[in-house]
């Protein structure tokens, strides 16, 4: 009998494609380490939909904790592989794999910025994070990371598979540089569907129409978390599309509480199946910043590739504007589907300060 693993070998190539690094890229970066991580062994024998599947959580940290040092995260990837080696296997089972500061708060006292514990999400049709040279984020090798891994099954029945991720954190450590890094620092900038409240304007109590447009609406929540603002609404950043075609705006000012006017040097996004675009906007002036396109595939459920930005110039953002987020799906199936939409925007820190000696003693 024929090797399921085996017949679905054309993901395998997609996830090689995708990742976009060849062997002659990464020895010419002479600097970068890399700390691989795998998770447990997962059991897939059934249908799971996204955020339905079997997950876990674990730490460890980047580097020997027993010697602080300043490191700079400069890369992230994740696949997902067999249960005895670590060669890629079919990549729809990918739902996503998260990496978080294990302690955000004792982060931002040695770093003085407010962060939240997001570092990184991966999932289907986003498979890899790659800086542009020159960027990374900051952190102390003394700083545990918190890595949740989670799987999926939309399309195979009658099957059973065991699986599990294989994570890279690529760092480079600051006394190798030849150079300065220039430090980027996260903000979050996501979709909501309104489940209770008067409108759907995220942290306004008193919204201008002719401004504030983004008035999200009302959605049923496709899972058991809820957003609350100061205004006694409440929102869920994953809920049900109903099939046809859903066209959702969301105020996103609130979300990405920008610190002071910066640039975006790195825009990853995330999306579940059926989705076709994820777009944010400047409503104070009118343009649209960046727009991620997501393709699917003709002939199974899932995402084969979703738009990502990169860049050295970076787009310009401003503490006093408003932003919004345009998420587009197209459930073409008969019943309903759920969906989240989230852009992980990375901002140079032009506020950055290095953490005091006495961290790194």
């Amino acid at each position: 009998m024929e090797n399921p693993m085996r017949r679905r070998s054309g993901w395998v190539i997609l996830f090689l494609g995708l990742l976009g690094v060849s062997a002659s890229a990464r020895a010419a970066k002479e600097a970068t380490r890399t700390v691989e991580v795998l998770s447990k062994v997962y059991t897939i024998d059934r249908k799971y939909p996204s955020m339905k599947g079997p997950q876990s959580t674990q730490s460890f940290w980047p580097a020997d904790r027993k010697t602080p040092e300043l490191l700079w995260i400069t890369g992230y990837r994740a696949v997902v592989v067999g249960p005895k080696d670590t060669a890629p296997v079919s990549q729809e089972f990918m739902c996503h794999s998260n990496l978080d500061y294990y302690d955000a708060g004792r982060h931002n006292v040695l770093f003085g910025r407010n962060v939240s514990n997001r570092l990184f999400t991966l999932s289907q049709g986003e498979v890899s994070v790659d800086f542009p040279k020159g960027f990374g984020i900051p952190i102390l090798s003394t700083e545990a990371l918190s890595l949740t891994t989670q799987v999926l099954n939309h399309n195979i029945e009658n099957e059973t598979f065991h699986v599990r991720h294989k994570v890279e954190v690529e760092y480079v450590r600051d006394r190798d540089l030849k150079a300065p890094f220039k430090p980027l620092f996260t903000r979050g900038a996501y979709g909501l569907a309104l489940l209770k409240g008067r409108d759907g304007y995220y942290g306004i109590d008193k919204p201008d129409e002719t401004v504030h447009e983004a008035d999200c609406l009302p959605g049923q929540n496709a899972d058991q978390h809820i957003y609350h603002d100061t205004f006694a609404r409440e929102f869920t950043g994953h809920w049900v599309v109903k099939p046809g075609r859903e066209v959702r705006r969301t105020l996103a000012t609130r979300l990405m509480d920008l610190p002071f006017d910066c640039t975006v040097h790195y825009i990853a996004v995330h999306l579940h199946p059926f989705a076709e675009s994820l777009e944010l906007r400047d409503l104070t002036t009118g343009k649209s910043l960046f727009k991620s396109r997501a393709r699917g595939f003709k002939d199974k459920i899932g995402i084969s590739r979703v738009d990502r930005y990169s860049s050295q110039r970076g787009i310009p953002v401003f503490k006093d504007h408003d932003y919004e987020i345009v998420s587009v799906y197209n459930n073409t199936t008969g019943v309903d589907q759920d969906a989240m939409a989230v852009m992980y925007l990375y901002l140079l820190d032009r506020e950055f300060r290095r953490p005091a000696p006495e961290a790194l003693k």
